[in-house]
């Protein structure tokens, strides 16, 4: 097998263009781009929120026999 040359390419994007039309190709860019921007936003908060410990099971039970004492 071999890679489409320059006219493969051409004729696949005028295809494309055609049954989505430019308007919409843009529009799904744009969302892309907010949902990768959201993303990122996401992590950083992950970065500045300090992480909360959780009880392991072994640590619960040593609590409630602590506690039942």
């Amino acid at each position: 097998m071999h890679a489409p040359g320059i006219w493969g390419i051409l004729v696949v994007a005028v295809v494309v263009i055609l049954l989505f039309g430019r308007g919409k190709i843009s529009g799904m860019m744009g969302e892309v781009a907010s949902g990768i921007k959201a993303f990122q936003k996401g992590m950083k908060d992950d970065e500045d929120r300090p992480v909360e410990r959780v009880a392991t099971t072994t640590e619960t039970r040593e609590t409630e026999k602590k506690d039942a004492l």
